[in-house]
């Protein structure tokens, strides 16, 4: 049996709260993050519906101490979320061990560069946001203002599953002896950029996103980050850490069905949940509760409700999607559910599946749709990306 890798401490920033404790507030009262755009000028702002984190940037320079203007959103509130995670690790020197970073995002810089665009032809005034455009340059902002010295630091942009395959391969390192610690999770803001790629797919909704349900419009785009700090056993040992769960099994995919589709019979997400199980050495009666994709777009759910039953027969567990309150996050979608899932098995709680009303004419299948108590030992969280990149984490009370 595959020995799992502990997870000790967790850090979020999101529609529905600003830490942990506030996410989790809203996720059993059911607050939702879901509103019309008040944060970025866009002619689609009466349009479409979205999940913002209520803090401007003005705000979190503050909080962060920064110069105005230094840093774009994505790297602001990636920091927060970290800085929490490692706060809740009660790690005082994080450079006491070999220590990484493993950040997944999609947009980066974006924000900024397109808000200077124009800009940019006359004059070298907000140079930084060009140089601040690319993915890495995020992460090496979060590695910076965390104090990372002489570090594995690296970023992962695999669209939606980024911050699941940055989990994976923290994982994988942990237990290759290459680090004893790693952060690892995703971060996304919310851009132009963003906003019109997903108008053009013509998959984003207008009223509040419904997962799995028979007449869902499309998602809410949101915006988040969140991290997770993994331990060896030999840093657990030392420092006496409190664990609070494991990362047991994980899996990636690629399907190659479509560039932003995914298989009508859900192939790529079968072989990720598969291979996850196979990871952890479980058979699929052992996973509690699903936590899903569940984007409430009609490819997603069609997809990834036929997978759920190719791998569950017809015993698929309670599962629900956790994007009716917050959005779809994107590169941080997998490490936001990740800290719901780990929550989830301290509190033996299942969360809600919002707005679901009618089933699927595809198949039987329905969420769980009230807030449910369960003793949970397992929790198995599913991410897929653009492109066909399908991940699966499994989450456990036990190594």
């Amino acid at each position: 049996m595959s020995q799992g890798v502990a997870i000790t401490g967790i850090g979020i920033i999101s529609a529905i709260g600003n830490n942990v404790a506030e996410n989790y507030a809203s996720l059993i009262s059911g607050k939702i993050g879901i509103s019309k755009i008040t944060q970025i000028e866009t002619v689609h702002k009466n349009e479409i519906m979205v999940g913002e984190i209520a803090a401007q940037n003005d705000t979190l320079e503050k909080l962060l101490n920064l110069d105005a203007d230094a840093y774009s959103r994505t790297p602001m509130i990636g920091i927060i979320a970290a800085q929490e995670a490692i706060a809740n690790a009660k790690i005082s020197n994080i450079n006491d061990c070999t220590t990484g970073l493993i950040s997944g995002t999609t947009v980066g810089g974006m924000d900024k560069t397109e808000q200077y665009f124009y800009d940019f032809y006359e004059n070298d005034l907000h140079w930084n946001h060009i140089t601040g455009l690319g993915a890495g340059d995020t992460t090496k902002k979060i590695a910076n203002f965390i104090g990372l010295k002489e570090s594995f630091v690296t970023t992962i942009s695999t669209a939606c599953s980024s911050a699941a395959n940055a989990i994976m391969l923290g994982a994988r390192m942990i237990k290759s002896g290459q680090l004893d610690r790693v952060i690892v999770g995703g971060t996304d803001a919310m851009s132009k950029f963003t906003l019109n790629g997903f108008k053009t797919l013509m998959i984003q909704s207008d009223t509040f996103n419904a997962p799995f349900d028979e007449n869902r419009k499309g998602l809410n785009l949101g915006e988040a980050a969140a991290y997770l700090v993994l331990e060896s056993d030999k840093i657990i040992a030392r420092d006496n850490k409190k664990v609070l769960a494991y990362v047991k099994g994980y899996g990636n995919s690629n399907d190659a069905y479509h560039q932003t589709a995914s298989s009508e019979q859900g192939d790529g997400a079968v072989l990720a949940m598969e291979k996850a199980l196979n990871v952890a050495g479980l058979s699929p009666d052992a996973i509690d509760y699903v936590n899903a994709h569940g984007t409430a777009t009609p490819n997603n759910d069609l997809s990834e409700g036929r997978a759920l039953l190719r791998v569950f027969g017809a015993n698929v567990p309670e599962f629900s999607s956790t994007k009716a309150f917050t959005g779809h996050t994107l590169a941080a979608a997998g490490g936001v559910e990740a800290v719901y899932s780990v929550l989830a098995l301290q509190n033996n709680i299942i969360y809600p599946n919002l707005n679901f009303k009618t089933p699927m004419k595809e198949f039987d299948l329905c969420p769980e749709t009230n807030l449910k108590q369960k003793e949970l030992k397992t929790v198995l969280s599913n991410s897929f990306g653009f492109g066909g990149n399908c991940s699966t984490v499994i989450f456990s009370k036990e190594a």
